[in-house]
């Protein structure tokens, strides 16, 4: 895969007006490498690892990325994860930088695996993904995840595919 690339996707699938279905192919086993790839950070608060305001975030920054006209449709993705119990951190790809915004700068290699299931394995998956990153000799390597859809979307496809990356 090509530096600062993602696998395609089709996201002309959209019976709900809202999330795009999913299509798994190209994501399973993706090698994905990052150099200085540009994302728009975010927190959410979290009760035990259920966000609480992720929508009121999530909203802020689509609409401060629209704003910019900073997102590559064919690009799209946002990394997830639980900094701990109570709080959690996600990254939003974009093209620019977006005012009103905190910007970072991500580099390194990772390998994806495909889940399909309900949120509440999102533990094991990040097992599975641990051993994922000591298995290619990154003992600590960062974990994230690609919530390929919102709740409601998950629900009216029947399917809810979560893109875990393991740090390489």
């Amino acid at each position: 895969m090509q530096t600062n690339a993602l696998p395609v996707s089709d996201r002309s699938d959209n019976t709900t007006g809202c999330c795009p279905r999913f299509n798994p192919a190209g994501w399973e086993g993706a090698e994905l490498h990052f150099r200085d790839k540009l994302f728009l950070r975010a927190e959410t608060v979290s009760a035990m690892h259920i966000p609480l305001n992720m929508g009121k975030v999530f909203s802020r920054v689509q609409r401060h990325i629209d704003a910019a006209a900073a997102m590559d449709p064919d690009q799209s993705i946002v990394l997830s994860r639980d900094l701990s119990a109570f709080k959690g951190e996600h990254l939003f790809a974009v093209t620019r930088v977006v005012p009103d915004e905190q910007m970072l700068r991500m580099s390194g290699d990772y390998v994806t695996k495909v889940f399909e299931g309900p949120y509440r394995e999102a533990k094991d998956w990040h097992e599975t993904l641990k051993a994922l990153s000591a298995s290619h000799g990154k003992e600590d390597g960062r974990i994230w995840f690609f919530y390929t859809t919102c709740p409601k979307c998950a629900k009216a496809y029947g399917e809810n595919y979560v893109v875990g990356l393991a740090e390489v």
